[in-house]
């Protein structure tokens, strides 16, 4: 049997919260080991659903597409990432090398991704120099075997993320519509899409057959779900649960004095670019009036 879902991006979101927050390997983690929960909108909802709660939902970004721009948060107004450790919430430590001190095979660390392609790999956009968070904590997860779960939505999907690695880099651009990014591909993560979720969830298997909207539903993906009845029954049931989940509101960072900045590092944000260094956005230094039209103004 099959049934047809459409998902708008937040849906998305939600939905394929739900399926980490079921996976084995975050259970046992949650209760015996250690989670790391990132930054970012999907990962919002992973923490709810984890967790029951995430704090200050709308300011636990880092990078964002924003205002028709690539920006970051604010970095003074974005909470701490979320560490778990044997069921207990605990601040993370200073650096990224000392809160992931105690990670081992059983740890999960959880990052969200703005790119995923048909092989399975998953891209991260990086405007810190040194590649932020994920920057910082790759090698360490990789060397260890650590569990890297990332979840992120098919509105995503591009054909290659080892091209789009290819063609991108902070130092390469010539002109970019906000802050300039690399990308870091990720190729051993345990990636969760719409369609890992529809298995996790409920045991069918689904296809993605399209995309797009208008009025609202801009981004959205269609999926067809195949399985036994039950399977499709429970699908619906919680699938329209969830239609209608709100966006996200954040805000994007003021320009007058924004750096893409990392707390997994030690060295002061100002220390973290060489001296005189301020060219990685085409916006920086602008007061909100100065912006141009087609981006709308950060509100009070």
């Amino acid at each position: 049997m099959r049934a047809l879902f459409v998902f708008t991006p937040p849906e998305s979101k939600r939905f394929i919260a739900k399926a980490v927050s079921q996976l084995p390997e975050v259970t046992n983690a949650k209760e015996k080991e250690s989670i790391l929960i990132g930054h970012g909108s999907t990962n919002v909802r992973v923490a709810e659903e984890i967790l029951g709660q995430c704090p200050e939902p709308d300011k636990f970004l880092s990078g964002e597409v924003i205002n028709g721009i690539l920006c970051i948060t604010q970095a003074e107004e974005k909470p701490p990432m979320i560490v778990v450790r044997k069921g207990e919430l605990v601040p993370p430590e200073l650096t990224m090398e000392e809160t992931l001190k105690d990670f081992g095979a059983g740890s999960v660390f959880i990052k969200g991704a703005n790119a995923v392609d048909p092989e399975g790999n998953a891209g991260v956009f990086v405007a810190h120099p040194s590649a932020g968070t994920i920057g910082f904590a790759y090698g360490i997860l990789s060397a260890r075997g650590c569990q890297l779960i990332v979840p992120v939505g098919l509105e995503k999907l591009v054909p290659s993320v080892k091209k789009a690695a290819q063609h991108l880099g902070q130092d390469t651009l010539y002109y970019c519509m906000g802050i300039k990014i690399g990308m870091l591909p990720i190729v051993n993560a345990k990636v969760i899409t719409e369609v890992e979720a529809f298995g996790i969830l409920f045991g069918l298997d689904a296809i993605h057959i399209g995309g797009g909207g208008v009025n609202g539903s801009e981004g959205s993906v269609v999926l067809v779900a195949e399985g036994e009845k039950k399977g499709l029954d429970q699908a619906i049931k919680l699938i329209e649960s969830i239609k209608g989940e709100a966006p996200l509101r954040p805000k994007k960072s003021l320009c007058i004095n924004c750096l893409p900045t990392s707390p997994s590092t030690l060295v002061s944000p100002d220390e973290q670019f060489a001296e005189g260094e301020t060219k990685h956005c085409m916006f920086r230094g602008k007061k909100e009036e100065e912006l141009p039209p087609f981006i709308g103004k950060r509100p009070d």
